[in-house]
């Protein structure tokens, strides 16, 4: 995997880390700032539900972060083919399903680092 093509993947890796602290132990302090159309009522009432979501995130920051330890190619690629895929399906369902501002947050980075990754093979 490239240096340029590393970057980006880790990128995407940081950003899911911040969402799962977020989702985990930051819900209901940081979660009304951060979704400023959700209610404090709601917020509280899901902190048990966000924390469960924070969690596929850790799993997806920790796919990305495999695929950047593993240097025996084209195993690297495949890994991080496969969790930038989950990171965009998840995030066009978001868009779907809850916020149209989802797809531009965590989908088309993650196309543009799966661009990167598949232009710079």
């Amino acid at each position: 995997m490239s240096a340029i093509s590393m970057i980006f993947v880790g990128l995407i890796a940081l950003e899911h880390l911040f969402i799962a602290y977020v989702e985990i132990f930051a819900w209901t302090s940081k979660g009304t700032q951060m979704f400023p159309h959700l209610s404090v009522d709601f917020i509280n009432s899901t902190k048990e539900m966000a924390a469960n979501q924070g969690i596929y995130n850790v799993f997806l920051a920790g796919g990305l972060i495999w695929s950047l330890a593993v240097r025996s190619a084209p195993w690297n690629l495949y890994l991080a083919a496969f969790f930038l895929g989950c990171v965009i399906l998840a995030g066009i369902f978001g868009a779907f399903t809850s916020h149209k501002s989802i797809f531009f947050k965590q989908a088309l980075p993650a196309i543009v680092a799966g661009a990167v990754l598949l232009l710079a093979r």
